[in-house]
């Protein structure tokens, strides 16, 4: 049998590869491979790929390689080969597999690397036991010279072993760029020799709690030049560059609080505990500049790609606009406003970078009021400012945050961490197309690629990083390796649960999220019936369920459609492929009490103006309440509540600290007037119709961070839209909601 992939042929039987090879001929046979199979290289620059093919096949395969010098025998064998003849492109490889022989080629050792990635991942246990390898022949190079990833350890750090986790991962779906953003409002995380106070002051943080709670730790660290030169290792010897992130001129309240005359105001802030946008700004006094070369003088050589990260996005002009110092600047200099006097500072530190042969690369706002002719822009807001950048000569990143922000949510799961506002699912990230049709063709080229984002507000926990990852940067990887007109959404699905035995062979963790059962549940005219709907956000078949609490099995009854049961049940359900399950089944207790209570994952925000999905602030360790609030609007939405013969509400509320600044976005933060002095949980009909139940809020939370308050009702419909909001203005803190139950008269 031959298959190609050359002419948009789907597959049959697809190959469990991630990402999809450019191109793939498979022929009759097979390549069995057991711990006699000799693997071999005669290029000394080929040893590392023979290598990492042999750890891999070791750990998840459970086969034992001998990895040695020299020619491989027409006998048989696995052969590793440096050849200049092998591709064209300096990433690309070839892989052939033949019945007795398997080669794998490529004109630079970053070529040979991918190959050996591939053929472990072609490796496969047939029901007898032997690990096979398909008889084809591969060639194959990425799309894109960026396949990148973001990782920010300014607000929440990982260690030095989770960071090469993530550069572990991200070999495995030949990922080559590594963006690590060290500096923000709410941490400085990279030792600087000159300017120790940078991290003894600047890498410190008191987060914020509750007032009247116990004092949280001070949250410290930093990576060391030792370590960081570990970090950059490691990512070479994994074909990844490290691209460093310096924020400035916003993003600055960590280094202002460590070197106040640094800032703009004259004061001396915090370390920033709170999250969103800030107005801390460097200033632009020579001596600030000297600070700043100063800082990239010690950076530069721990970074010896080719990209310095600059940041400049989210530079609040606010106090650059207040300033009677900078104004003066401003005039002496002959610019004219603000957004010029940002293009005149990204325009010296390009002229610096450049002179210690670097390129400056920093996120859209760069553009604003002119840029460097060398600068590369990294699009975040949207694609506009990767077109605009391109459509002036500028090469790009392509990183929007409406598809590539990987601390946003997911799915709708009341299983997610904390994260973001927004649903990005794994279909998004798949398709999301990096040249944008709207792109004239002769700029096309300056699209180097594609990078996700992953933001840590939310990710105190090394677990919630890996949630946040997997598997969308699987989707990544097809984005940005295999060519457009190859990719194919229902084959990917089908490739991806090969996949998640290797994580987890691996020890790599990933969102069990996308591939959990949600179960839906409607009463029926016959009292104690219920037609219960089984869905998977990612589309898969095979759900399986039992209604009496136990484990679902691949010998379960097999989910058809909605079908009818009769409370109570305890329902648990899954996907299952090849008689493994995806995803845990979640259990869901149907019982005459289901229709009367309603957690916060379960409603609706009220207008939806900024959800996010917050944790407490406490325990110090250990599992935190996560509540769905709306920051612009403290304000839940039960649809059609069943009010028939109830007479009271009881409603839970946690409280926890209103850590956000909003910057411009303030005015839209709403709040309904209070009457009494701490505020009022009010309960309406409709969240415009009049109050059905009110009642005074006390200053505090009881003893455990929660409040319970029952609220007497008396119902006039069946059933009412019912709105829960919280009054006044309680910053620091601020009251959300845990779960409302219906009492009966």
């Amino acid at each position: 049998m031959l298959l190609a992939l050359m002419a948009g042929a789907a597959i049959a039987a697809p190959l469990p590869v991630v990402p999809l090879p450019a191109q793939v001929e498979l022929s009759s046979g097979r390549f069995v491979l057991d711990a006699r199979t000799p693997v071999r290289y005669a290029d000394p620059q080929a040893r590392a790929a023979a290598d990492e093919f042999a750890r891999l096949a070791k750990t998840t395969q459970g086969v034992a390689l001998v990895v040695d010098a020299g020619r491989t025998s027409r006998a048989g064998g696995i052969e590793f080969r440096i050849d200049p003849d092998a591709t064209a492109e300096a990433e690309g490889y070839s892989l052939i597999v033949k019945p007795h022989h398997v080669v794998v080629s490529a004109r630079e050792p970053r070529g040979l690397f991918y190959g050996a990635v591939t053929l472990w991942q072609l490796l496969s246990t047939d029901a007898d036991g032997r690990i096979a390898v398909p008889a084809l022949h591969i060639q194959d190079a990425p799309r894109f010279t960026w396949r990148g990833l973001m990782l920010d350890s300014a607000r929440h750090m990982q260690t030095v072993d989770e960071i090469k986790q993530v550069l572990d991962m991200m070999s495995l779906h030949k990922l080559n760029t590594f963006h690590w953003h060290l500096t923000d409002d709410q941490g400085w995380r990279v030792e600087i020799k000159r300017y120790p106070r940078l991290t003894e002051v600047g890498g410190c943080r008191i987060p914020l709690t509750v007032p009247g709670s116990p004092p949280a730790p001070e949250y410290c660290g930093y990576y060391t030049h030792d370590q960081i030169r570990d970090v950059v290792a490691y990512a070479a010897s994994r074909h990844i560059t490290v691209v460093p992130e310096f924020d400035m001129p916003g993003h600055a309240q960590a280094a202002v609080a460590a070197y106040p005359e640094l800032g703009v105001t004259g004061t001396t802030p915090p370390v920033s505990a709170e999250w969103g946008v800030h107005k801390y700004l460097f200033n632009v006094d020579e001596p600030t500049f000297e600070f700043l070369e100063n800082v990239m003088a010690e950076m530069i050589p721990l970074f010896p790609g080719t990209y310095f990260h600059i940041g400049g996005d989210e530079a609040v002009k606010d106090q650059w606009k207040a300033s009677a110092s900078v104004q003066a600047r401003m005039r002496e200099l002959g610019i004219a406003n603000e957004a010029d006097l940002q293009s005149w500072f990204i325009h010296r530190l390009e002229k610096y970078l450049s002179s210690h042969g670097k390129r400056l690369i920093g996120w859209d706002e760069i553009l604003e009021g002119g840029l460097p002719a060398e600068a590369t822009v990294m699009s975040w807001r949207g694609i506009e400012g990767g077109i605009e950048a391109a459509g002036e000569g500028h090469d790009v990143v392509m990183s929007p945050s409406s598809d590539l922000y990987l601390d946003y949510l997911q799915t709708h799961s009341p299983n997610e961490p904390p994260g973001r506002p927004a649903i990005i699912p794994l279909s998004q990230v798949y398709a999301f197309e990096p040249v944008p049709a709207a792109l004239a063709a002769d700029k096309r080229h300056h699209i180097l690629g594609v990078q996700a984002n992953a933001w840590t507000e939310h990710m105190r926990r090394f677990d919630r990083v890996q949630h946040a990852l997997l598997p969308r940067v699987a989707a990544l990887a097809e984005v940005a390796w295999t060519p457009a007109a190859r990719k194919d959404w229902n084959g990917f699905l089908a490739r991806l649960p090969v996949q998640l035995p290797r994580y987890r062979a691996l020890g790599i963790g990933y969102a069990k999220t996308p591939f959990e059962v949600r179960s839906s549940v409607m009463p029926t005219a016959q009292t104690g019936q219920v037609v219960v709907t089984l869905t998977n956000a990612l589309g898969y078949d095979g759900i399986r369920y039992t209604l009496d609490g136990s484990e679902p099995g691949a010998d379960s009854p097999a989910y058809a459609g909605p079908f009818t049961a009769r409370w109570p049940v305890t329902l648990r359900a899954a996907v299952f492929v090849d008689g493994v399950a995806l995803a845990p089944a979640i259990p869901h207790r149907i019982d005459a009490t289901t229709w009367f209570s309603r957690s916060d994952e379960e409603l609706e925000m009220c207008t939806g103006a900024l959800m996010l999905r917050l944790e407490d602030d406490g325990p110090v360790t250990g599992e935190r309440a996560i509540f769905n609030a709306d920051i612009f609007n403290p304000c839940w939405s039960w649809k059609s509540a069943p009010l028939a013969g109830i007479g009271e509400i009881v409603v839970r509320a946690g409280r926890i600290p209103y850590n956000f600044q909003l910057a411009g976005d303030e005015k839209s933060r709403r709040f309904q007037p209070a009457v009494t002095e701490h505020g009022e949980l009010k309960v309406s009909a409709g969240c415009d119709g009049p109050v059905l139940a009110s009642a005074p809020l006390p200053a505090n939370a009881d003893a455990d961070g929660f409040l319970t308050l029952a609220l007497p009702i008396t119902a006039t419909t069946q059933t009412q839209d019912l709105c829960v909001v919280f009054t006044g203005d309680t910053r620091p803190a601020y009251w959300v909601l845990d779960r409302i139950t219906l009492l009966p008269r």
